[in-house]
């Protein structure tokens, strides 16, 4: 990966452009090959050939906006992040929030090392209490044998780097054993499956019982992101709208039919990002939402409090998230191609910050919603957009109906 650009991500009245105009002001940030600004001059768009070599029982593709997410600061970089929704006010929301975080001083955070989960089951172990210590006393062995699995993640620097043996039902003998492993930039599903059935047999040897299921868990426990940004009261809209949003955060921490909705928020963002980079946000959300409820109760990704000072508030979101710069979709998707040139990772930041990127993005959606709710309400930022789909939507009406349309 070459070295990353200095752009910023702060450009003034872009959404009032037109489409092209847009495009031409990201082009110029010279982040775009030329390839990727063709393709995206063109209007996106998957050819039927790489479609049918993707999915199955291909008959077509289904089409997304892709936006930019603006004024984000992180680590004390800029970024212009990707973004592809359907739901209006995502993106505008969360610029927005980013540009009042901006202000003091941005966004920061960090993630683990990108250490995946993979569980071998076993039913009917005999003296499954014994099971712990018989697996650790073989520790390396076992590693070892994960390890011949994946020869070429061992060479790039990941493979086994730990294991783990949980009882869970004694009386019935279930037992299961956890393998983790370092999968470097990759997502690392197929690399922990193929983990988990390697080292199976050997474990059948230490354990007994019935070989049950061999297969990655969607809440990598090891593989979390921590961010946070601060705001100040003035930047917000004053100290009643910030004590407003600590609030609405606290009703979640105490609900979790409320915190369901701030979850959801934070994932508007999340998702859109994943979308746009051809990530697996199906398990991204598994992991979250299970992550949420970890401690017996559902609760918020995201919370926000007062700064000691009490000159504003801080947020912070703390999460699993499993993401990948190379594998899948990066390969054969054009789109995504253009879309990891834009957001113009640095040289060796890799899936590490990607999902920095990404929780930040999940964070800001999460202050925007809160800081509507807290002030004007939820509706009006949505109806507004609302009512420029309907106008849409009559606009083509008349078109199909013969009634003609003006130019835009």
């Amino acid at each position: 990966m070459a070295a990353a650009k200095s752009i910023s991500s702060r450009i003034a009245g872009f959404y009032k452009r037109t489409l092209a105009k847009r495009l031409d002001v990201v082009a110029d940030s010279g982040l775009l090959s030329a390839a990727s600004r063709a393709w995206l001059q063109a209007g996106g768009g998957l050819d039927s050939v790489t479609a049918d070599r993707m999915s199955e029982n291909v008959i077509g593709c289904q089409g997304l906006p892709l936006g930019v997410g603006l004024n984000f600061r992180i680590n004390h970089r800029d970024y212009l992040i990707p973004m592809a929704v359907e739901e209006p006010s995502v993106i505008a929301a969360a610029s927005n929030a980013a540009r009042l975080v901006r202000v003091s001083g941005g966004f920061s955070g960090t993630a683990d090392a990108p250490v995946m989960t993979t569980q071998v089951q076993f039913d009917d172990v005999p003296e499954a209490d014994t099971a712990p210590a018989r697996v650790e006393a073989a520790r390396a062995d076992i590693l070892a044998a994960g390890n011949r699995a994946i020869p070429s993640m061992v060479a790039r620097g990941g493979g086994c780097v730990d294991l783990e043996t949980r009882v869970l039902d004694r009386d019935e003998g279930l037992v299961v054993v956890h393998i983790y492993v370092d999968v470097g930039d990759a997502m690392g599903a197929n690399l922990v499956d193929s983990v988990a059935e390697a080292v199976a047999p050997v474990l059948a040897e230490l354990v007994g019982g019935q070989i049950g299921l061999r297969i990655l868990s969607n809440m990598p426990l090891r593989r979390m992101v921590r961010v946070s940004g601060q705001v100040s009261a003035d930047a917000i809209g004053g100290a009643e709208l910030a004590a407003g949003i600590v609030r609405a955060s606290r009703f979640a921490e105490r609900d979790p039919l409320r915190a369901a909705t701030h979850n959801k928020g934070i994932m508007n963002g999340v998702d859109a990002v994943a979308l746009a980079l051809g990530q697996d946000w199906r398990a991204i959300e598994a992991g979250a939402h299970a992550f949420a409820a970890i401690e017996g109760r559902y609760r918020p990704l995201a919370t926000w409090a007062h700064t000691d000072d009490g000159s504003g508030i801080i947020g912070t979101l703390h999460m699993p998230l499993a993401v990948a710069t190379v594998g899948g979709a990066t390969r054969v998707h054009p789109g995504v191609q253009a879309c990891f040139e834009l957001l113009n990772l640095s040289d060796g930041g890799g899936a590490r910050e990607l999902a920095v990127v990404m929780a930040t993005v999940g964070l800001a959606s999460n202050l925007a919603a809160l800081k509507a709710l807290a002030g004007e309400g939820i509706q009006r930022g949505h109806m507004r957009l609302h009512r420029r789909r309907l106008e849409d939507e009559a606009q083509v009406a008349r078109v199909e109906h013969g009634g003609g349309g003006g130019d835009e």
